[in-house]
């Protein structure tokens, strides 16, 4: 293997977003793959899985495969990514997290960690949910709070945090357009007689079902028309490939804290 390539550990390799993650690694000549993890206790410790021309052995450590300047992929959970800062820390190596439903004191501790090691968080890594983000930002801004804002996300029966972390992203976005704090303004569902609609609410919505990967759909109501913008991800490829970007670019950085729209240039 060329030493030039960047060196990747991708955690939770059994996942769904495991196998997409090594997929694209696998399909990447600037990637070799160097580690691969799933949670102790599980079945897959010990067995190998194919990568490029050679096998790798999965374990349920990352010390044990940590190297300096390593990127570890990590879309597993929060408990399980928060739980692996101090060892990345050591070893000095990297982190994109794709992971969502982080608290805030998490979100915290990622933060003040990327003032030692680099790391990219972003709760979606597919390039047009990140424009999408940008475009979100620009109607707040333009449109304010004379348009009703909704957010209506659907995912997979087997999601565990509603609304999704890209939901609450693209709310932030049109929030930050709007200059107001999304924890004031933001309503997560309805139900009883909750009289008219506040000027200037901000919707959430999270509908679960089937096999749904990702719909995202964010309205802007205005009294004589309306503005819908949406993105659907058809393949959690998108996302994989999205987290092979950050891997890349996180190649040149020694530390800090970055999210996809650094990556992409639209920060």
């Amino acid at each position: 293997m060329s030493s030039d390539k960047t060196k990747v550990i991708v955690a939770g390799v059994m996942g769904r977003m495991g196998q997409m993650i090594l997929s694209a690694c696998n399909n990447n000549p600037q990637v070799e793959v160097i580690g691969v993890t799933e949670a102790p206790g599980t079945p897959f410790i010990g067995k190998t899985v194919q990568v490029a021309e050679k096998s790798l052995e999965i374990v349920d450590s990352l010390s044990t495969i940590l190297e300096e300047n390593a990127v570890i992929i990590d879309f597993t959970a929060p408990k399980a990514v928060i739980a692996s800062l101090p060892k990345v820390i050591q070893a000095k190596a990297k982190l994109v997290i794709g992971a969502t439903g982080f608290s805030e004191p998490e979100k915290a501790e990622i933060k003040t960690a990327s003032s030692e090691i680099s790391i990219v968080l972003s709760p979606n890594m597919s390039v047009g949910v990140n424009v999408l983000l940008k475009v979100c930002e620009l109607l707040g801004s333009t449109l304010k709070e004379e348009y009703d804002a909704e957010v209506i996300e659907i995912h997979h029966k087997h999601k565990k945090d509603a609304p999704s972390g890209t939901a609450l992203g693209l709310a932030e976005a049109l929030a930050k357009g709007r200059q107001v704090n999304l924890d004031e303004k933001a309503i997560y569902g309805r139900k009883g007689l909750i009289g008219e609609r506040p000027h200037g609410e901000i919707g959430m919505h999270a509908v679960r079902g089937g096999d749904v990967v990702g719909d995202h759909t964010v309205l802007f109501a205005g009294d004589f028309e309306r503005i819908e913008v949406k993105h659907v991800a058809h393949s959690r490829a998108t996302f994989a490939n999205g987290s092979v970007k950050a891997a890349l670019f996180l190649q040149s950085k020694s530390n800090g804290f970055f999210t996809m729209q650094d990556v992409l240039g639209l920060s």
